[in-house]
């Protein structure tokens, strides 16, 4: 029985390729979820005195990617947030409670591209409508590529890596830790297999 996360990711790629149908002749690729070769991890100050790094295990999408025409890259992925761990269980807890993440009122936080401009030595600007905590809004996401071949079981993968920082009071949550911890670093490291 397919999950809600896949039946929703199934229904927002479905609606991403009747939206863009240009992106249909794009190579097509998923996150290689199940080899779990992709992560999306956050950095944020704690109180000034330190970093906390933690991530999000349960995640999925898909991007679309041609070449020749870089412009029409699609990307799509949904994210559990129940799944947020910052390796300590009392701090999770609290992550996923009303003063942050709030995840029995949303359990999941989506990013769909809106746009990708590449400029040069790989990097590129990858636009899109992030929806975090109830809140949709609109980011921009410095991305590198990594690399693209054939791997050693018969497939084709690809790879970037993406960097962005948010505002974690625009989304609506407004716990306050003091002005260091106000902002968030997510980084994204994306390996898809071609279908």
């Amino acid at each position: 029985m397919k999950s809600i996360l896949q039946k929703t990711l199934l229904s927002l790629s479905l609606a991403t390729t009747l939206i863009a149908p240009n992106s249909v002749l794009a190579d097509n690729y998923a996150i290689d979820k199940k080899g779990m070769h992709a992560s999306i991890q956050f950095k944020i100050s704690h109180l000034g005195y330190s970093w906390l790094l933690g991530r999000f295990n349960d995640f999925d999408g898909h991007f679309n990617y041609d070449e020749k025409k870089p412009k029409e890259a699609k990307v799509s992925v949904i994210i559990n947030t129940k799944s947020v761990d910052s390796n300590h269980a009392e701090r999770d807890k609290h992550l996923r409670g009303s003063d942050f993440l709030d995840v029995a009122k949303f359990p999941q936080a989506k990013f769909i591209s809106t746009g990708y401009e590449e400029t040069s030595g790989g990097k590129a600007t990858l636009t899109g409508k992030l929806t975090l905590h109830g809140v949709t809004k609109d980011i921009a996401i410095d991305v590198t590529k990594i690399g693209a071949g054939k791997d050693p079981w018969g497939g084709y993968r690809r790879g970037f890596e993406g960097k962005t920082r948010i505002v974690l009071k625009d989304y609506g949550i407004t716990k306050n830790l003091g002005p260091a911890s106000a902002s968030l670093d997510l980084l994204l490291n994306i390996e898809g297999v071609k279908q």
